[in-house]
């Protein structure tokens, strides 16, 4: 987000410190003729360090200055990469097929660079046997660990006993 600079009329400081449009220190001349040499110019006077003491001003075309800015933030977004959580669910008596389909699903996300949460859901009688879904957990792990680290351990929350996994470097 672009945050709003100071231009022309809106500049309220006495004196200011000025830098010609070439990079060039004018000095330290009162905000009227600072003015006066910016629309001579045809360009805006724009005070980009407003906290300095005096502030400093720049002559530049706020127009292109804004786009500039706008175009290096968009080109700076581009280069973040977006982790993502993914989620498997699954219940403590799971079959070794169903589990080894939903590890083949892990291991796709976790090449594609997410993040992948593990869960195994109690219900009923089955929260009595919560060390047979930490084995279901850990055997799972197992399954994908060439592609896989444990980031978080297996821990009961509520009544889902949860893992994460993040992929290898």
């Amino acid at each position: 987000m672009i945050k709003e600079l100071q231009i022309n009329e809106q500049i309220r400081d006495k004196e200011v410190r000025v830098i010609d449009s070439d990079g060039s220190q004018l000095g330290i001349i009162s905000t009227k003729e600072a003015m006066q040499i910016a629309e001579s110019k045809k360009l805006d006077l724009v005070n980009v360090s407003p906290t300095a003491k005096p502030p400093v001003c720049r002559i530049m075309n706020y127009g292109k200055y804004k786009y500039a800015q706008a175009k290096k933030e968009k080109e700076s977004k581009k280069k973040q990469k977006v982790i993502n959580v993914k989620e498997i669910r699954m219940t403590p008596n799971i079959e070794d097929h169903d589990l080894s389909v939903k590890a083949k699903n892990a291991s796709k996300f976790l090449r594609d660079g997410d993040r992948v949460k593990v869960a195994v859901r109690f219900r009923g009688r089955e929260l009595g046997h919560t060390q047979v879904g930490r084995e279901v957990l850990l055997k799972f792990a197992e399954m994908i660990a060439d592609c896989s680290t444990i980031e978080k351990q297996p821990k009961m929350e509520g009544r889902n006993m949860t893992m994460f996994l993040t992929p290898k470097k």
